[in-house]
Parts: C-alpha cells; structure tokens; sequence
C-alpha cells in the first residue's frame, strides 16, 4: 500500500486547530481570567428574520409529500442559481445561472477545484494568505509558487516580469490582510493569464465588506475575465451561514483549457464526487438575495464595521501599525517590539486574555504580523479593544 506522503509535508495542525488548541490549554489553566477570542473568522450574529422565515417555510415543505424534496438538481436549484445571477447582474455583471454551481461553502469548492487540473502544474500562491490554499496543493504534490505579499506593494502582489505559472489563487479582499484589488490591478492579472494560458482561481467570501467604489466585489468586472478565472464565493460572511453552510462557484461557459471546457469538467466532477446543499439551505441562501433579506443583512454587516472600527480605533491610540479593517472585516497588525506572531499570541494572551491569529500561520510573509477579527460580539469586541490598549500603551511606555 501507498500512502500520500505529501501530508508529512504539512504543518502538524491545520492553523486555527493549533490557535483553539492553546487558547483553549491558558483557559483551563487560568480559570478565573475571561478570554476574548478574536482569531478565527466565525460569525456571532443570528440569522436575520427573513431568512429564518424562508428556512421555517423550507422545513414544513419537507414535511409534507407533496412538497417533499429529495435529490437536488444537478448544480443546485434553479430558484437559488437565478437569485445568484440577479446579485451579480445588479452590480452590472452578466452571468447564465448555468454557469453557477451551488455547493456547501467556499472552503471545499477551492481545494475541489484541484480535480480539474493535473499533476504537473505550477500553481503560484500569495503569501501570507488563507491556508487552505497551500495546504491542498501540498496534499495533491503540486509545484508550489509564492507571491510574497508585503507592506512594500500593499500586500497585493502584481504579476512579475517573466512570471511563469498555471493556476494562481487570488483573494479580494484578502484573508488575512485585508488588502483589496482594484479592477485595473485585476485587469494585470487577467491580461497576464490570458497571455500565460493560465487560470485565475479568485475568492471572492469577504466581498460584501467593500464599500470603495474604486475596488473589484468579483473578478468578472474586468473585461476577458470569463476566459481565465473561476471565482468561489459564499453565503458565510454576508448572511452568517458559516454553520448553515452554502457556497457557489461561478465557471464561466466559455473558460476552456487543453481543448476542455472547464465548465461541464466541473460539473461532472460535482455529480460524482457531491450530492449538493440541502434544499432547506439553498431556500435560505435565496432569502438573502430578496430586498428583504439584503436590508436585514446590512444590518449585521454594518455591527462587523463598526466592531472593526472599535478595533482600529484603539491600534491607532496605542501607536500599532495596522492595515485593513475597511473593506475588510480583518485587522492585519504589526507586532510592537519586534516580537514573533507566535511570541505576541502568547504575550497577548497573557497580559490582556484576548486570543488573535499569528500573522506567520498565513505565511512566511505573515511573520511579525498578527490577525483580528472583527466577528465577534459588540461588547465582547469593546472590550478586547480597551484591553489591547492598555496592555499596548505599558508595553510602549
């Protein structure tokens, strides 16, 4: 028997595994002391009324034979595609509800997506950026690319002169930097795939959080993005579904590579390997998308932007360079003093109980960088906020 070899070439744990893990061993060991967690990026709003309602409604539905809903349509109903297609057209980005393929989250569809591809390619990744993307390529013994993101190019790398790569995974706005693309940066990109016969692998989860005009919410703003990108996106950010589960992929019709069109090559993969998302879920997800669900759920985002605002806030008043937090629910901060992103989790934790990301768990690049999150509760938020200060401003003092 052969065992694939390339999971010893993984860290031990995935990231946010080790982060609970030691958060949760300084609990147990100071029982009296409240720890803030604000590593991963998990939701702490209910989900808003409208889409409870249409879940309930789903619910009875299946309780009745008539209305009784077994096996899902190939690709997910066409109720939700139609709902995903009208949020894109609203934003002036034409889609074919066929070219949408409804899943059970972003994370899977990415590290999925892999099957479409063969061994041997060169696949270039950012650094520091969401695991998940490293991590399956080691899995699969792909040659592995680094673009290093850095506070030099505003941790956006650009195509290089002589770049030469397959697949490229892009994510806007960035996880864990908060960083986000412009459409003309994205049309470098585009313009560079294209001509290198390679395909943008673009997540697109945290774009709801962009409120700057200047910015792209999907890659297919960009002209000659639908012959080399594939954009994942999700219901988990926007609408809180991160445990409710829904995601999609957008392949668009025409995206063709080594005389195979990319689209149907997906599909096939979805039919063999997934059964889809439940069909209570995809009822939910389309909510989201009415008029009522979108006013419900800025409600939610705008109580992330303010706890980001907190946040920044009190960075700023005890002297931290920190970037994101804008169009992003995420505070990418540098380390005071020097210290090591493994080295401030543990001081962080100590002086002010309050649990974050280490910034070099993204990356090398993520070295003396640090995460925060911006998903938690309001006054659990305010108050890691006024910790971080004061533990901020002794340690400056």
């Amino acid at each position: 028997m052969q065992i694939n070899q390339h999971f010893n070439e993984l860290a031990q744990s995935y990231l946010f595994s080790t982060v609970g893990s030691r958060a949760a061993a300084y609990a147990a060991a100071h029982p009296g002391q409240k720890v803030i967690r604000m590593g991963i990026g998990d939701v702490t709003l209910p989900l808003p009324g409208p889409i409870i309602d249409a879940l309930h409604a789903a619910v009875e539905e299946m309780a009745h034979k008539d209305t009784f809903r077994g096996y899902g349509p190939d690709g997910g109903y066409g109720f939700l595609r139609e709902a995903i297609a009208g949020y894109y057209a609203r934003r002036g980005v034409g889609l074919a509800p066929e070219e949408i393929f409804v899943s059970d989250g972003a994370k899977s569809d990415i590290a999925n997506i892999l099957d479409l591809f063969g061994p041997d390619n060169t696949v270039l990744v950012p650094d520091p950026v969401y695991p998940v993307y490293l991590d399956t390529n080691v899995m699969a013994g792909h040659k592995v690319l680094l673009a290093r993101a850095t506070e030099e190019n505003g941790f956006l790398p650009m195509p290089s002169p002589g770049l030469s790569a397959d697949i490229v995974y892009l994510c806007s706005p960035n996880n864990p930097t908060g960083a986000a693309y412009t459409r003309a940066q994205l049309a470098e990109w585009v313009a560079w795939a294209n001509r290198e016969d390679a395909v943008i692998l673009y997540d697109a989860a945290y774009e709801c959080f962009i409120r700057d005009e200047g910015l792209a919410r999907s890659i297919f703003e960009v002209e000659g993005a639908r012959s080399c990108a594939i954009e994942f996106c999700s219901f988990s950010k926007i609408a809180g579904f991160t445990g409710t589960r829904c995601g999609y992929t957008v392949v668009p019709a025409g995206l063709e590579r080594g005389g195979m069109k990319l689209a149907p090559m997906w599909l096939r993969r979805q039919t063999t390997k997934y059964n889809g998302a439940p069909y209570i879920v995809q009822r939910a997800a389309a909510a989201v998308l009415t008029p009522e669900g979108m006013a419900a759920i800025q409600q939610n985002l705008g109580y992330y932007r303010k706890n980001a605002q907190v946040l920044a806030e009190a960075l700023a008043a005890a002297g931290i360079t920190y970037y994101g937090g804008t169009n992003s629910p995420y505070l990418w901060m540098k380390c005071p003093g020097g210290m090591g992103s493994w080295e401030f989790f543990d001081w962080l934790l100590e002086h002010a109980q309050v649990v974050g990301t280490p910034g070099e768990g993204f990356g090398e690049c993520g070295k003396g960088w640090f995460r925060l999150t911006a998903f938690g509760g309001a006054e659990e938020t305010a108050e890691a906020a006024a910790r971080m200060q004061a533990a901020l401003a002794a340690f400056n003092g």
